[in-house]
């Protein structure tokens, strides 16, 4: 658990996709553990809730929501901006923007599937990335941090858009991640693009919905959590273009 006092402590982080219940858990363990907490999702009810449990969880903490359209590029650029400006830092983006459509079928994929999943998957992330990176170089603790899925090393027939979207962000941050590393040439490296992946995310609410499924392999939201957290303890040269696997890998 933390206290104030660790790595986290006084960090600046950006949170896209806050509004979700993996954002709301990230929301809560970042605020818990020092960090100044700006979190961003395009549904301002989801996202004021996300805001209102952590604050009311840490009492002392200081964590903002803001509506941002992360598929505009220059949005989101004013979002960096704006959060350097009033903060004087910027030391996360961990990006939780998330979605999912699929099938049984390969020959069921629907293309129009892969349309809404190459913006919500893929667009956020080059958006976040690139609005974000100049700022997370700056810091001596920059950190970029994508969820990702297992499924992106390993597709099944019916998740061809999904996996391939998944995929496709994983080669964006890495190549972020050698951004960093070129970025601070013979320097020690102090910034780093990583990659949490796990099978799938799982909630309270979705085990009293379905209270007889096992949930194999899923991660729980708070411990994904935890794992966000725990990047800041970890040196920018272990983390970056690395991935660091919460499932079983396939």
């Amino acid at each position: 658990m933390g206290n104030g006092n660790g790595a986290l402590s006084g960090a600046v982080i950006a949170v896209a996709g806050a509004g979700g219940p993996a954002g709301k858990a990230a929301l809560m363990r970042l605020a818990e553990a020092g960090a100044v907490v700006i979190g961003s999702d395009n549904n301002p009810e989801r996202l004021a809730e996300s805001v209102d449990a952590a604050r009311y969880a840490h009492g002392g903490a200081t964590v903002v929501g803001e509506t941002v359209d992360l598929l505009d590029l220059q949005s989101t650029r004013d979002w960096a901006d704006r959060i350097e400006k009033d903060h004087g830092r910027v030391d996360g983006v961990v990006h939780l923007v998330g979605g999912w459509r699929g099938g049984k079928a390969f020959t069921r994929t629907g293309i129009d599937d892969w349309d809404l999943l190459e913006k919500l998957l893929i667009r956020t992330v080059q958006h976040t990335s690139l609005a974000f990176f100049d700022a997370l170089q700056r810091s001596d603790r920059g950190r970029y941090v994508l969820i990702s899925a297992a499924g992106a090393s390993q597709p099944t027939a019916g998740n061809a858009a999904y996996s391939a979207a998944k995929a496709a962000a994983e080669a964006w941050t890495l190549a972020m991640a050698d951004g960093f590393r070129k970025t601070a040439g013979e320097s020690d490296l102090t910034s780093a693009a990583t990659i949490l992946v796990v099978k799938a995310l799982v909630h309270d609410a979705m085990r009293a919905e379905r209270p007889n499924a096992k949930f194999a392999g899923f991660t729980d939201v708070e411990d994904l959590a935890e794992a966000i957290a725990g990047v800041w303890d970890k040196p920018a040269a272990e983390l970056n273009g690395n991935r660091l696997w919460l499932t079983e890998k396939p």
